[in-house]
């Protein structure tokens, strides 16, 4: 049985097997962002920077990170899609558990900012 710190850096390992450097970037920025301005607010900032071509690695991150997050809090959480993931994170009446996903989402990030960087080295 692997531990959650194992867990999460499988996850991070297989979901940056196709990154470029663009999504290192963006892997890389996406802590000091939330730490900034709110996890909600960086997922809705990747998404609508996903829309255009030249943004698409913002909203890859973002898919990798929402998946990451369905799997851990399938309870308050029921979908990855963007839409009703934040929907659901509005409805999080608990403030612990909301402060409980976006510690899980640093905790992912650690590993995601590790394993990018080295996978697109390859």
């Amino acid at each position: 049985m692997a531990t959650l710190e194992q867990q999460r850096a499988q996850d991070a390992w297989n979901k940056c097997a196709d990154y470029k450097e663009e999504h290192v970037r963006v892997a890389k920025s996406l802590p000091a962002l939330i730490m900034n301005s709110g996890l909600m607010q960086v997922l809705a900032f990747c998404h609508e920077k996903g829309q255009k071509e030249s943004g698409r690695q913002n909203e890859d991150v973002a898919i990798h990170l929402r998946t990451w997050l369905q799997g851990r809090f399938p309870r308050l959480i029921p979908s990855a899609n963007f839409e009703p993931f934040m929907e659901a994170l509005m409805k999080v009446k608990d403030p612990r558990d909301y402060q409980a996903i976006t510690a899980e989402a640093f905790a992912w990030l650690r590993w995601l900012r590790q394993m990018a960087p080295a996978r697109v080295g390859e």
